[in-house]
């Protein structure tokens, strides 16, 4: 079994894939494979990124604090 892949390490490989798709110049069928690891990359950087919100909203509650909304930062 393979070892997880850390949030920077799929960060890095889909700004890779980003970069060669934006290349265009690869055959079709190669571009729906990259594009295919992509989206399965971008859905680890998402799901490690949520498991991050909800470990500090926690954290935070945990120590007293208010309810820690994500949201309401991103709005800002």
């Amino acid at each position: 079994m393979s070892e997880p892949i850390t949030f920077e390490q799929a960060m890095e490989q889909l700004e890779g894939i980003i970069k060669r798709l934006e290349e265009g110049d690869i055959p079709l069928e190669e571009a729906l494979e990259i594009y295919q690891k992509g989206m399965e990359l971008s859905k680890v950087c998402h799901d490690k990124l949520k498991f991050a919100e909800e470990k500090l909203t926690k954290i935070l509650t945990d120590d007293g604090e208010e309810d820690f909304d994500v949201s309401e930062e991103e709005k800002a």
